[in-house]
């Protein structure tokens, strides 16, 4: 025993890797021929451990089962080792019938015919005599009726009715049925042979740290399976060996003695070197199961995983369905072969559900996930056997005959050396394995086989993946592989124990070529950013007057970048979405597949980066917005004059005719209207929107399904939605919905039916009010509504009369320059303009710890009226040129300056006012801002649906995000107007 122990223990890992390791230069998977029991002759049996049919001896032919060699009728049995290893003799003349255990020969009794078996068969209700009480074979059979009260057994059968022959392992080993100073398990009877196996077998199956149970499993059969598997080659004991090394994890730990059922298993491997290997696979040695692929060295796994494309070449045509066709071999615990079974209908998938929802997981291109709650009562009761299962993926050889590709089996429960190898992400570090199974209720039964299992182990979550060779136009993929893990379930209460089960199948390409690219544009695209808000922020500069870089100009170069690479993002994460929703869906011989869901992680974190980036630009932009200095110059003139009499008396003295100041109000009214008006109708947006994305169907185009269907199928509730073909249908049908209806607000709208900002600036000549605004501390806008007609505070009829004389061209044009037309222009005035702006409404912004209080309360309104005076007074001076030190010229910009968007020349002496006809005004409105509206509201929508993955809720959320935005913009946008206008906020309706 110490010498067994001594001679594994100091093998070194390294030799051992060498001996397992396979040669240079040499195929590492081939292959396999696939082949029934039924494919068999009747002179062949199927060998479990090759998976072929191979030839019986001599005065042989197959078993009921196919899966061994028993004696032609007639013969007898001499010796047997299982399988093909038997030896068969010609019963004599004299006595040539066999008895039922096929050891001897016997003649049979008057009345008994000989079976197409070879054996006496006794009439109904007899059972046949082949040996005396005390065992010995007698020379003629007999027939006797039954009767349980006559001991006829020389060892009971397990039906206490019979006396059947001893183990031939008992009479090779003691010449007896008596197993003494001999090694007795499993009911077999074994010679003692230190130097072959252990003697001592390691029967506790841990399951966690501090779960353990002596397995009555391991107990019965792993010692009787491990020395039958090596002195006889027994086929179903290798086979069974093989499933308790699986009922283990595979696990493996070369630093202590192998007594447990893999290290058992590796011993045997090692030791039938001689007996060489199965169809060309190294690891797979005759008369054992397959359990590992050789070596747990670097490249091992690629090898496997990534060696060679499969056979099959791939398509997704419209009405031709590929599949992927799985078969397993299955094997109960015994390590019987039972059969091969195709792998649809459920056979791996534990939730129930119809035939065709679980069909179509093995549908080609279709990613498939399942996952359901399953009670451990109804597992306990469904699978109190344990099988096992050895996947194969099935398809046509060159020559036209059908042929099987292993599986290889990725155990995230696997440890390796006391490590979860397989739960590391880099492939290389991988133990790949072949055999698994679903629900093991055996292994944890302690008291006896017939017991309830203390621990129970499920396979939680199943996942078969599909890798696209790199950069092929041919369909070509690499053989997929599964990965499962298994979770350990101590029984306490069945009926209320539950546990989530998934299964799932994905599909993977290399998208490293396409992150290299996406990271390159995104590069690019920063780079153009960062100059756009290197230009914007000078620009900023220069118009607010200052000249030093500090804070503030940082923060707002941030600022401005953070706009730009909003802008970035969503132009590389739309054209990634729409790149895959316009090859994945129209492609027919695959060469695209969509990224998996760890792989969207990256393309997710770059919508939700847009999103916030462009959630600060918005809030930047609503800051200039609502933080705008703007007045309105009233150019009415006083009509004549007014008696008006001295309180207490005195002279009556006269005074200029008041001026109405409801045109004044009526027109920041309507400009308070304009400030949230837009080029698209947002609820004519939303419900377009979700016509076509849920009525006529598009959401269906999103589901991680190449075969492109509008309408709702069976698979939509198995088949999940990919992010970015949401992200691209979503994105795409918002931004077409809203550029077309901007273009038919810009065109036909606007033009036949009601432009409002144009209204607007005709309310602004006809009410002889111009508006000046300043979006920056000497930059801004001006809107000249001075009135050609001198007054507008007049009568109907008068006004009416204007009108017709302006119609007809009877009087002066409303251009701010004679002879022109053009009422808007940008400003970019003086430092001195603006002091002098400043300075004549800053008495407005006094507070009563600057100044002594006073004692009447109208005093503040008094100096809000002057103010309004003075600033009316001074603008329209400046705009008539009366002032002889603050004058303007008037120019066109140049083509680079409208292009970048920043004035070339600073005004020293003058003011600029630029000709404006594009109404660049409308940049401190919603009207101006589309674009950034836009973008906003398709980000908003898609990164909601991303969240919930519901275009109903998303559309409802963005309709109340955009109502939520709109009433702040107008509510502070209002309180902004009345204080820098001095209007009454009670006239703003």
């Amino acid at each position: 025993m110490a010498a067994a122990q001594l001679q594994f223990h100091w093998i070194p890992p390294a030799l051992l890797f060498l001996m397992l390791r396979p040669p240079l230069g040499h195929s590492v998977i081939h292959s396999v021929p696939f082949q029934n029991p039924q494919d068999c002759t009747k002179k062949q049996f199927f060998d479990i451990s090759r998976m072929a049919c191979r030839p019986c001896g001599a005065n042989q032919q197959t078993s009921p089962d196919g899966t061994s060699c028993i004696c032609q009728p007639g013969y007898k049995l001499i010796s047997n080792n299982g399988g093909p290893f038997i030896r068969c003799e010609k019963c004599p003349v004299t006595s040539p019938a066999v008895t039922q255990d096929g050891w001897s020969c016997i003649r049979c009794p008057s009345g008994a015919m000989i079976d197409h078996q070879g054996k006496c068969r006794c009439s109904v209700g007899h059972i046949k005599m082949e040996r005396s009480i005390n065992g010995a074979p007698l020379t003629v059979a007999q027939c006797e009726l039954c009767n349980a009260s006559k001991p006829s057994f020389s060892m009971p059968d397990p039906s206490a009715k019979l006396c059947i022959r001893c183990h031939n392992t008992f009479i090779k080993t003691t010449k007896s049925c008596d197993c003494k100073s001999s090694i007795l398990t499993g009911g077999l009877c074994f010679l003692a042979q230190p130097k072959a196996l252990t003697t001592s077998v390691a029967t506790n199956i841990i399951y966690a740290k501090n779960l353990k149970v002596i397995s009555a499993w391991f107990i019965s059969h792993l010692k009787a399976s491990a020395i039958a598997c090596l002195r006889f080659a027994n086929l179903t004991a290798c086979q069974a060996l093989g499933n308790m090394c699986v009922m283990t994890m595979n696990s493996l730990n070369i630093a202590t003695p192998p007594n447990d059922a893999c290290g058992l298993y590796q011993t045997i491997f090692k030791k039938t070197v001689h007996l060489g290997i199965v169809n060309s696979i190294n690891s797979w040695r005759k008369t054992l199961p397959w359990l590992y692929y050789i070596g747990h060295v670097d490249g091992v796994p690629l090898r496997i995983l990534r060696q060679e494309p499969f056979p099959t070449a791939f398509h997704f045509k419209p009405y031709e369905h590929m599949k992927l066709q799985f078969v397993i071999a299955k094997y109960d615990a015994r390590g019987h072969f039972l059969h091969w079974e195709k792998v649809t209908g459920g056979t791996l998938q534990l939730c129930p559900d119809t035939m065709t929802k679980l069909n179509i997981a093995y549908i080609f291109g279709i990613t498939y996930q399942q996952q359901c709650t399953l009670s451990v009562s109804t597992l306990l009761s469904k699978y109190r056997d344990i099988e096992f299962y050895d996947m194969y993926m099935l398809y046509i050889g060159e020559n036209g005959e059908e042929q099987l590709h292993p599986i290889a089996v990725r155990n995230l429960n696997l440890q390796y050396n006391g490590k979860f190898v397989n739960q590391a992400k880099t492939e290389n570090s991988w133990y790949l394995t072949r055999r698994f199974f679903l629900v093991d209720t055996l292994t944890g039964r302690e008291v006896h086989l017939n017991s309830q299992p203390k621990v129970i182990r499920v396979a939680k979550d199943i996942k078969i993946r599909v890798n696209l060779v790199p950069k092929t136009l041919q369909g070509n993929i690499f053989p997929p592989f599964l990965t499962i893990s298994y979770a350990n379930i101590k029984i306490q209460n069945p009926e209320e124990q539950t546990i989530p089960v998934s299964f799932s199948i994905e599909y993977e390409m290399d998208l490293t070529t396409a992150h290299q690219n996406t990271e390159i544009a995104l590069g690019f695209l920063s780079g153009v950013s960062t100059i756009n808000s290197v230009l914007k922020t000078t620009s900023w500069k220069r118009r607010i007057g200052s000249q030093m870089i500090d804070i503030p100009t940082i923060l707002k170069f941030l600022l401005f970048y953070a706009g730009d690479l909003a802008n970035t993002f969503f132009v590389v994460t739309f054209g990634t979405g729409f790149y895959w929703l316009t090859f994945f869906k129209g492609q027919q011989i695959v060469s695209v597949l969509l990224p998996t869901s760890s792989q969207e992680m990256y393309f997710i974190s770059c919508v939700v980066s847009a999103f916030a980036l462009k959630f600060l630009q918005l809030l930047h932009k609503l800051g200039i917005q609502l933080t705008v200095d703007i007045f309105f110059i009233d150019w009415e003139r006083p009509k004549g004059k007014i008696v008006k009499s001295i309180v207490r008396g005195g002279d009556i003295k006269t005074a200029p005719a008041p001026v109405s100041i409801w045109r004044t109000y009526f027109v920041a009214n309507e400009w308070n209207n304009i400030q949230t008006i837009r080029k698209i109708n947002p609820i004519f947006q939303i419900v377009v929107v979700i016509f076509i994305l849920e009525v006529v169907g598009f959401a269906n185009l999103t589901s991680m399904n190449p075969y492109s269907q509008l309408k709702r199928t069976a698979e939509s509730d198995v088949v999940p939605s990919s992010y970015i073909l949401r992200f691209g249908m979503a994105s795409t049908v918002w931004l077409t919905v809203g550029i077309i209806q901007v273009v038919f607000c810009a065109s036909i709208y606007e033009r036949f039916v009601e432009d409002r900002i144009s209204q607007f600036i005709d309310i602004c000549s006809i009410s002889n009010i111009s508006v000046m605004i300043f979006s920056h501390r000497c930059f801004g806008y001006y809107i000249h509504g001075r009135s050609v007609h001198g007054h507008a505070d007049t009568n109907m009829e008068e006004m009416n009369l204007n009108l017709k004389r302006e119609a007809e061209n009877l009087c002066g044009q409303r251009g701010l320059v004679p002879n022109t037309e053009i009422e808007t222009f940008q400003i970019f005035v003086t430092k001195k303009i603006r002091e002098q702006y400043d300075k004549i409404r800053e008495p407005i912004h006094w507070s009563n710890k600057f100044i002594q209080p006073m004692n009447n309360p109208e005093d503040a309104f008094v100096r809000r009226m002057k103010a309004y005076n003075t600033t009316n007074k001074f603008l329209s001076s400046f705009i008539d040129h009366a002032i002889r030190d603050m004058d303007y010229i008037v120019q066109d910009k140049l083509l680079l300056e409208r292009l970048i968007d920043m004035e070339l020349h600073e005004p020293t002496d003058k003011t600029i006012f630029y000709n404006d006809q594009h109404l660049a005004f409308t940049d401190i409105l919603y009207y101006g801002n589309e674009s950034t509206l836009l973008i906003f509201d398709t980000l908003f929508f898609c990164v909601v649906d991303l969240a919930a993955k519901n275009f109903i809720l998303a559309a409802f959320l963005t309709y109340i995000q955009q109502k939520v935005i709109q009433f702040i913009r107008v509510a502070v946008g209002r309180k902004n107007v009345a204080a820098k206008t001095l209007v009454d906020e009670r006239f703003l309706l």
